[in-house]
């Protein structure tokens, strides 16, 4: 049996970011990731302003720069049967530092969290590790079973355990928290497709009757996320990938006669779910991030949600854990500072839901038949001022949180 103040399970970029802004602040942490190394094919490499602006804070901003990326400054989407791009958002447009977001191989910002928190004594990440079993003791949360990649099982005890692995965490489970699920009308298949000196630049969106493909610039080649109708992923599938490409070159004319998909093996399925927990917590535990509330793809702000809402518990979970004065008061503070923005955005993801996704995936709308435009887009055309809503909706989600001052203090004394 082994003992820390607070047990992080999960080291993506929420349990990293809480893990080393507790560390900074004086609280022995230790982050459990189950897998060996951070290289995967993530699908959301997104640093949005506001976790620019933490970096930032934290001292980290020209290490960052350091990381291969390319900056996302526009959203357009072709409209009219010409298909001229029309900027549907600018980031240039808020009076902020960090207007544009940044696409980062996630391992690489992962890697640099992790570095700088075992530069911190009260930080550890132990990797091949999996949480497998909540320990719960006299109606509360004492910390986690866990089991390493070796076979090895333990227990680590700790005063409050944070879920930060996702929506598939063991812990939504417990019928305390109270899962509720919203329907969503698409899955989404996400690929790569080369892009070429011409193409167009930042998050392109194309919709076409029954069809809906957003397109991020990763300088060299393009993140495509190809939305179909909920279910019918197998159905493509059983097509050659030729059919595919096809399909691709009809709805998006500018790819021309370039390589595209060589396999079906290439075309990951995401199965888009949108929920929340009615509790994000128990005696003992917490869940943020996915584990709290499945985001939708939609307007790509689930990773700085899930870091936002570390921010906030680092936040208020800090000062009483390095005290050891923790209450429950403290951890449903979290709750009540992050539930208004999760149901706001969560609101709005249902309304592009119904409004846009859907009905183009039923063939009512049409961005080349300036007659058949969702009526948002048809809004943020008549109206420029509102151009200002798609971009301000990536860089802060509905509210920006601030890190502890601690956190910042040490930063600070670092680099003096």
């Amino acid at each position: 049996m082994e003992r820390t103040t607070c047990c992080v399970v999960g080291g993506g970029p929420a349990g990293m970011v809480l893990g080393l802004l507790l560390a900074r602040a004086g609280v022995d942490v230790v982050v459990l990731e189950k897998h060996g190394d951070f290289l995967r094919d993530f699908r959301g490499d997104t640093v949005h302003p506001s976790t620019l602006q933490l970096l930032d804070d934290l001292g980290l901003a020209e290490r960052f720069e350091q990381l291969p990326q390319s900056r996302i400054t526009k959203i357009q989407l072709p409209l009219g049967p010409d298909g001229a791009l029309f900027t549907m958002g600018d980031f240039g447009l808020l009076r902020i530092k960090y207007n544009y977001v940044a696409m980062v191989p996630q391992w690489d910002l992962l890697d640099m969290l992790a570095e700088e928190g075992k530069a911190e004594p009260t930080f550890g990440l132990r990797m091949n590790t999996e949480a497998t079993e909540l320990i719960r003791e006299g109606g509360r949360v004492r910390g986690v079973r866990y089991r390493t990649a070796s076979g090895e099982t333990g227990e680590l005890r700790a005063d409050i355990t944070v879920a930060c692995d996702g929506r598939k965490s063991f812990v939504r489970d417990l019928p305390e928290l109270e899962l509720r699920d919203f329907p969503t009308p698409m899955d989404v298949r996400w690929f790569r497709l080369p892009r070429q000196e011409g193409d167009p630049s930042g998050i392109v969106g194309v919709l076409r009757t029954r069809a809906f493909q957003v397109l991020i610039d990763r300088r060299d080649y393009f993140q495509v996320a190809s939305i179909i109708h909920k279910g019918t992923d197998g159905e493509g599938r059983s097509e050659p990938v030729e059919d595919f490409n096809a399909q691709l070159r009809r709805e998006i004319p500018w790819l021309g006669d370039r390589e595209l998909v060589r396999s079906w093996d290439d075309v990951k399925l995401l199965h888009v779910t949108l929920d929340r927990l009615r509790k994000w917590h128990v005696p003992g535990l917490l869940c943020i991030g996915d584990a709290a509330h499945a985001m939708s793809p939609v307007g790509g702000v689930g990773i700085n949600l899930a870091v936002q809402d570390a921010v906030a518990a680092a936040r208020h979970l800090a000062r009483p854990l390095r005290e050891r004065r923790l209450r429950r008061r403290h951890v449903a503070a979290i709750q009540r500072r992050r539930w208004l923005t999760t149901v706001l955005i969560q609101g709005f993801q249902r309304l592009v839901h119904e409004n846009v996704v859907g009905p183009a995936l039923r063939g009512e709308v049409d961005l080349g038949d300036s007659a058949r435009l969702p009526r948002p887009v048809r809004a943020i055309s008549r109206v420029p001022y509102l151009r200002r809503f798609p971009p301000y909706l990536l860089a802060y989600g509905a509210l920006r949180e601030r890190p502890p001052r601690d956190a910042l203090q040490g930063s600070a004394l670092r680099g003096a």
